[in-house]
C-alpha cells in the first residue's frame, strides 16, 4: 500500500459537532526512521473526552490542531520497523488513531498478545476503558462491600464495567441509568440490581431504585445526574467524577447541580480523576479482569463502525448515545 487515509479536524465545533468539522485526507504511507515503526491500524477508539480537545482551550491534554490528523488510542500490526525491540508482525497499542497507518517511535508503542483476547479488547475491557472503571470505583471512590453504587451512562464502555466490577467486588446494590429501554434491559442482563431510563426523570427514578440511599456515585454525565446523586447520597458518600458528557456540547453553563450545599452536611467527597494517575493499580486490574473474562463473570459490549472514513460518524454517534459499550472503528 502506498496511500494512507486519515481524519483531520477541519474546524472547531460550536455546540454539537457535525461531519463538516472533519475532513478525510489522503497522504503517503510513512517510512520509518531509526527507532521508529509503522503500524497498520486495525481498530481506532473514539472517546467522549475527544470533544474537549476540539476546543482551543487550556486543559489537561493539548487541543487538536486544525488541518492536522486527530489522534487517540489505536491498535494494529507493525508493517515496517527500524526498531530493535519491535519486529514486523507484532501487534501494538499506541496513541495515533484516526488514520490507517501510523508512524511513531517504538518507545510510544506497547506490544500486546493477540492470543489472549480479541485485539479490540485492548481498547476496551483490557485497556484504558477497563482501567478507568476499575481505578475509579475501587481507588477513587474506595467502594466497600455491601455499599450501594449508582452509575450514570451505565450502558457505555466505562459504566457497564463499573457496575459489573462493583458486583464482583461485593457491592450490596448497583443501580444504573441509561438512555433507552433496550439499554436498561441490557444493564439488568449484566447483573445490575436496578436500572432506569433517565428520560423518565433522574431524581425520581434514582429514589425508587435506591430507596436506602447511595454510598458511591460513578459520574459519567454531570448535570442533572450529579444533582440527583447528591440528593440521594448517604452520609460520607463518595463521588468519582470520570466525565460530564451532558455538558460537552453545551454553549451555556449548566444549571445543575443546584444542591451543592448538601455536600457540607452529608460530608461528601467529590473527586475528579484521570486514568493515567492510576497506573500503579494496572497489575491488579489485569489480574482481576483477565480472571473474570476467563471464567465468564465479566462481559463487555462493543459497537463497531467500519472504515476510517466513518470515524467522524462513529464519534457523533457516541455523543448521541448510539453505542452499547465501547465505540470502535474497524479500519
Amino acid at each position: 500500500m502506498t496511500s494512507n487515509r486519515e481524519i483531520h479536524l477541519a474546524s472547531r465545533p460550536v455546540g454539537w459537532p457535525t461531519e463538516d468539522d472533519f475532513r478525510l485526507v489522503e497522504t503517503d504511507v510513512p517510512t520509518p526512521g531509526p527507532g521508529q515503526i509503522v503500524v497498520r491500524n486495525q481498530y481506532l477508539s473514539v472517546d467522549p473526552y475527544m470533544r474537549g480537545r476540539m476546543n482551543d482551550v487550556k486543559s489537561y491534554v493539548a487541543p487538536f490542531a486544525l488541518d492536522a490528523s486527530l489522534d487517540g488510542a489505536a491498535i494494529g500490526e507493525v508493517v515496517a520497523s527500524e526498531a530493535a525491540d519491535i519486529a514486523v508482525g507484532a501487534t501494538v497499542l499506541h496513541g495515533l488513531g484516526w488514520r490507517e497507518y501510523a508512524l511513531l517511535d517504538a518507545t510510544a508503542a506497547r506490544p500486546v498478545d493477540p492470543s489472549i483476547a480479541p485485539v479490540s479488547a485492548y481498547l476496551s475491557v483490557l485497556g484504558m476503558t477497563g482501567l478507568t472503571a476499575y481505578a475509579g470505583l475501587l481507588e477513587v471512590a474506595a467502594m466497600k462491600p455491601g455499599e450501594t453504587v449508582f452509575v450514570s451512562a451505565a450502558a457505555g464502555a466505562v459504566g457497564s464495567l463499573v457496575g459489573q466490577i462493583a458486583k464482583l467486588k461485593g457491592a450490596g446494590r448497583v443501580v444504573g441509568s441509561a438512555g433507552s429501554p433496550a439499554k436498561v434491559e441490557r444493564l439488568r442482563a449484566l447483573g445490575f440490581d436496578a436500572a432506569f431510563d433517565y428520560h423518565d426523570g433522574v431524581r425520581e427514578s434514582l429514589r425508587a431504585a435506591a430507596p436506602d440511599g447511595v454510598d458511591v456515585y460513578f459520574d459519567n454525565v454531570g448535570g442533572d445526574h450529579l444533582e440527583a446523586a447528591i440528593s440521594a447520597m448517604n452520609l460520607h458518600g463518595r463521588v468519582a467524577i470520570c466525565g460530564m458528557i451532558a455538558q460537552y456540547n453545551a454553549t451555556e453553563p449548566s444549571a445543575a447541580p443546584r444542591n451543592l450545599a448538601l455536600v457540607i452536611g452529608k460530608r461528601l467527597t467529590l473527586r475528579g480523576f484521570l486514568v493515567n494517575d492510576h497506573n500503579d493499580v494496572r497489575a491488579a486490574f489485569v489480574r482481576d479482569v483477565a480472571g473474570w473474562l476467563r471464567d465468564g463473570t465479566l462481559s463487555y459490549d462493543e459497537t463497531i463502525v467500519d472504515g476510517v472514513e466513518n470515524a467522524p460518524a462513529a464519534f457523533l454517534g457516541l455523543l448521541r448515545g448510539d453505542n452499547l459499550g465501547k465505540m470502535l472503528v474497524k479500519v
